[in-house]
């Protein structure tokens, strides 16, 4: 998912980004938002039980790096 689509998330979510926000960041104000963990990137091992989140794909990526 794109920084831009991130954005849009947020702007239906009612969140203001901050200057010099990452997309990290902003993905987990998202998370926080929709009442979910803000965990993007921290699942150990390659696993998370959040399957439903609209952000899995990419978090299980990120957090093998």
């Amino acid at each position: 998912m794109k920084m831009q689509d991130v954005r849009e998330l947020g702007r239906k979510l009612g969140l203001k980004f901050p200057v010099g926000t990452t997309k990290v960041q902003a993905i987990r104000m998202v998370q926080k938002a929709e009442g979910n963990f803000d965990c993007f990137g921290r699942a150990e091992n390659g696993f998370c039980n959040q399957k439903g989140c609209l952000f899995y794909v990419e978090c299980l990526r990120v957090s093998k790096k």
